[in-house]
């Protein structure tokens, strides 16, 4: 796949997580944003305001062929003190979500009260 073209491939799981996102939380639409291909960090882009509400660093991967391991560990160094989400995609199938199983577990805790 040429370079343009992984590029692009990689900015449509972005734009789909911001939907979703948005969809969710319609109050943000202004304070969720997808990253510009090629900068350093995070792949979505939260105002403070939005980071108040969503203390997780997302990072997203739409390939045929990924090392988990080392995405995740990509996504635990941008992260820094929020709580990694590593969205995942391959062509004909919906994306998946990657995360530490204790932050997970936090989050089903908070959601059964």
């Amino acid at each position: 796949m040429k370079a343009r073209s992984a590029k692009n491939k990689g900015k449509r799981l972005q734009n789909i997580l911001r939907d979703k996102l948005i969809e969710l939380y319609p109050a943000l639409k202004d304070d969720i944003g997808s990253q510009i291909m090629g900068v350093t960090g995070e792949d979505i882009v939260l105002t403070p305001h939005a980071r108040a509400l969503l203390p997780y660093s997302f990072e997203c991967k739409n390939v045929e062929k990924l090392n988990v391991w080392k995405s995740f560990e990509q996504c635990k160094t941008n992260a820094g003190d929020l709580t990694p989400i590593l969205v995942i995609k391959k062509n004909r199938q919906t994306p998946k979500v990657v995360m530490e199983l204790d932050e997970w577990l936090e989050i089903i805790r908070i959601l059964s009260k």
